[in-house]
């Protein structure tokens, strides 16, 4: 369960996010091996992607509700009875977790990231609690010392997108008051050139130095 919790669906997940890293930094200007045509096509497609994920909400939206599916025990224990949904798992946590994720992070404002994040935070506590608190199996195809390490282990990985999330949030007022510091500094220390006035020369039609 572990395995599957803690390994498994966050590589599919991250595979999603190198997907949509690479198709979100392929220039529009590429043209494939059918022409004009298909960056045209392309271009097409990721206009109507940015008109139905507007500032990122609708992508992220979508892939909190695809990961909370999966990580409920009715899902994993379909994951592993079911071929059909094991299919579903390997498609949907790239396509509809990975790749939204990636494509909406960058449009996304810092409250709509805060509020994903927010989330994100509060399902991995939420689930690792019931995990870990819960006296019977939750999941009939893992055992109970199984699904108890399950819940430590999103506990832990709950905790710790909570203190890089804090982190980051306290390290940039800190880092752009050193970066303005640099700036100001690099400008004061400049040689200082004086600027020549310039007057017009009527007569000869061309610019010349005052006196």
């Amino acid at each position: 369960m572990r395995w599957h919790m803690l390994v498994q669906l966050p590589l599919l997940v991250l595979a999603g996010l190198c997907i949509g890293q690479a198709w979100r930094d392929w220039p529009q200007s590429t043209v494939l091996e059918h022409g004009q045509a298909c960056s045209r096509a392309r271009c097409a497609v990721r206009d109507r992607l940015r008109a139905w994920n507007h500032q990122g909400i609708s992508g992220l939206l979508l892939a909190s509700v695809v990961m909370v599916l999966w990580m409920l025990p009715l899902a994993l224990d379909a994951a592993l009875d079911q071929p059909w949904v094991t299919a579903a798992k390997f498609l949907s946590l790239p396509l509809l977790v990975g790749v939204p994720w990636a494509l909406s992070w960058p449009s996304a404002g810092l409250l709509v990231r805060g509020v994903f994040v927010v989330e994100l935070v509060a399902t991995l506590f939420r689930t690792g609690w019931l995990y870990l608190a819960s006296p019977t199996r939750l999941c009939t195809n893992y055992l109970l010392d199984a699904q108890q390490a399950t819940g430590q282990g999103l506990l832990v990985a709950g905790s710790a997108i909570f203190l890089l999330a804090v982190a980051r949030v306290l390290w940039r007022p800190v880092a752009g008051g050193q970066n303005q510091r640099t700036k100001t500094r690099e400008r004061a220390m400049a040689p200082w050139h004086p600027t020549v006035p310039v007057a017009h020369d009527r007569h000869a039609g061309r610019r010349r130095p005052a006196k």
